[in-house]
């Protein structure tokens, strides 16, 4: 009977047990956090009784017909869109920029046609091919509104100038010229009903399932015994850091409580420079289906991921490619095992991007459950 030995305990790691314990196989899924789910894990919050996700909002979002049904056999998935706020000099947008927006923010009446035309304007036609963060946003929406709703809070969230991130990053916030006001343009969209800790729950409750946790993985653990290891801690962790750390981006919260309904809606940004924190979210309206006469909200900062932080965005500086790309050498001698998701790839990745890897992977070894 094969042996498998999977490391962490998120989407990538219980998909992957999941998905094996159809075999004949033992499984041990370990994780140096003392509960699981990664940053995905969500709990009561002892005062309030609101499902909060600890680790930030997650709103399941993907066009991928695959992923959301296999996500559901875990849960039942509510119906949620995301209607993300933002606060500029005094005033609160609509997110992402919409024709509201554009309107609100220039005083305009315009029709889509009429917005697609003025916002032509304002763009600096002198940027042929954007190089940066801000060149991309400044080609296609001009200062102002570069200013008022990307500047500071990409400063504030990267912890560096805007002209020194890829301009990819803009790409995951599209402008629209209508009035739709749903953060995600995805085909299924939804929050499951009893929060996600209940479906890593489900997931890897299998009898040939083991799940050890407060467990570190490290170069004295022992591997002989396992057929394969699926590892999806940081990529630069496993190597013991011998070609330096890769930066990421952590985010840490600040508690508050109130009464009913602190700010009426789930996430509002903060684009002011000056305002410390990136945005502030209030978890009871991530559950609509509920009814609570207290409220919980967390403001949200931003800061550089130290030694004892929990890593969350990967920067992807010129820097950190080059030392990823001797990680990923190192990666391709060894042998039984996968390294996949966010950290053990160093990439960005969203859950249903995640779920959809680890279905992949295993797939790619040999295993093809429905």
């Amino acid at each position: 009977m094969k042996k498998f030995l999977i490391i962490g305990a998120g989407f990538s790691g219980a998909v992957v047990a999941e998905q094996l314990s159809k075999t004949p196989c033992e499984i041990l899924v370990i994780d140096e956090r003392s509960h699981i789910g990664g940053n995905c894990y969500t709990e009561r919050d002892g005062n309030t009784g609101v499902m909060v996700h600890k680790y930030g909002p997650h709103i399941f979002n993907t066009d991928n017909k695959e992923v959301w049904d296999y996500i559901q056999q875990f849960c039942e998935m509510m119906p949620y869109v995301n209607r993300v706020k933002a606060e500029y000099n005094g005033n609160i947008y609509s997110l992402p920029i919409n024709l509201h927006t554009i309107n609100q923010f220039f005083g305009k009446t315009l029709n889509p046609n009429e917005a697609k035309e003025f916002i032509g304007t304002l763009g600096d036609k002198s940027i042929a091919e954007p190089k940066n963060f801000e060149e991309q946003a400044l080609k296609f929406l001009g200062d102002d509104l570069y200013r008022a709703f990307f500047y500071g809070y990409t400063k504030k969230q990267w912890g560096c100038e805007p002209s020194e991130l890829p301009a990819s990053i803009l790409k995951r916030l599209p402008v629209r010229f209508n009035y739709s006001d749903n953060y995600y343009a995805s085909t299924y969209q939804g929050i499951p009903r009893d929060g996600y800790t209940a479906i890593f729950e489900r997931m890897m409750d299998r009898p040939n399932i083991e799940i050890q946790l407060n467990k570190k993985f490290d170069q004295d653990f022992e591997t002989s015994i396992y057929d394969h290891i699926f590892y999806t801690g940081p990529i630069d962790a496993f190597f013991d850091y011998k070609y330096g750390r890769l930066s990421y981006r952590t985010v840490y919260f600040e508690r508050g409580e109130a009464d009913g309904d602190y700010q009426g809606n789930a996430v509002i940004n903060y684009s002011d420079p000056q305002v410390p924190f990136t945005r502030v979210h209030e978890h009871k309206h991530f559950t609509p289906w509920e009814q609570h006469e207290k409220t919980v909200f967390f403001k949200e900062y931003s800061k550089e991921t130290g030694e004892e932080d929990v890593p969350y965005y990967p920067k992807r500086l010129t820097e950190d490619m080059q030392k990823l790309a001797l990680y990923e050498e190192d990666v391709k001698k060894l042998t039984n095992y996968t390294f996949l998701g966010r950290l053990a790839t160093y990439r960005y990745m969203d859950m249903h991007h995640v779920i959809g890897e680890a279905l992949t992977q295993v797939k790619n070894y040999g295993v093809n459950n429905k």
